[in-house]
């Protein structure tokens, strides 16, 4: 008997509580491998927060969560290893290389690929070859999130969550980042960003998710054709800014 696949990240009625108050309210969602899921909201709405419960860092008040079948309460090690986590602004070791720090990180994680291994990866990021050896310290923002990418890659985690993506890139590195986005949905990948940026959501995500107050208010495909223009109007700069 055929069965289904196993969402890499199931959240069921989750309320998060945070100094007697509760942040997160009956939250519902799930992200499927090779799907995109913009979760939208203005500070304070409880992206961050949720982020944090899904990589075990927080525990749900009622609720649950699992990520590839394993809850982050109970384990939050194990649900650590089947997720790569980008955040806003990419924290690498300055003196080492692009290809040093993949290298560290991942023997930190009980790996060792070879450098060729290491070097396809950040090709397939988008890093130009010759910025493989280069000390990291000149690096753009667009340059970086490259670097966690290519470490996604080679760590094979079947969800990536993304903190403000975009934020303060340009034009040029948010459509390559977009169009990175879009290759590892292809190779079967969950992803889970979270973001104030309604448009630029629209442009890469297979459904968006619009959280206000901790309350997820309304979930949109975007293949069904929807107005982006008025999404705008209902949940744009005044809220999710």
């Amino acid at each position: 008997m055929n069965t289904a696949p196993v969402p890499a990240l199931t959240i069921e009625s989750v309320s998060i509580e945070r100094s007697s108050r509760t942040i997160v309210h009956d939250l519902s969602l799930d992200v499927a491998a090779g799907e995109i899921f913009a979760l939208l909201g203005g500070n304070g709405a409880g992206k961050s927060t949720t982020l944090a419960a899904i990589m075990g860092f927080l525990t749900p008040s009622a609720g649950s969560i699992a990520v590839a079948g394993t809850n982050p309460a109970a384990d939050p090690e194990q649900a650590r290893q089947k997720i790569a986590y980008l955040p806003e602004n990419v924290a690498l070791y300055e003196h080492l290389s692009a290809a040093e720090n993949i290298a560290y990180f991942m023997a930190l994680a009980g790996a060792e690929p070879p450098r060729a291994a290491i070097g396809a990866a950040l090709l397939e990021a988008g890093l130009a070859a010759d910025a493989h050896d280069r000390r990291v310290t000149a690096f753009s923002k667009g340059m970086r999130q490259k670097v966690a990418i290519a470490l996604a890659l080679l760590r094979e985690a079947p969800l990536l969550l993304l903190d403000e993506p975009t934020s303060g890139l340009d034009p040029r590195a948010t459509a390559d980042f977009t169009a990175l986005l879009h290759t590892m949905r292809t190779k079967g990948r969950a992803i889970l960003m979270v973001t104030h940026d309604l448009l630029g959501a629209a442009d890469c995500a297979d459904r968006i998710g619009f959280l206000d107050a901790g309350r997820l208010v309304e979930i949109v495909t975007v293949a069904d054709g929807v107005d982006v223009m008025a999404l705008h109007r209902r949940y744009g700069e005044s809220k999710a800014a």
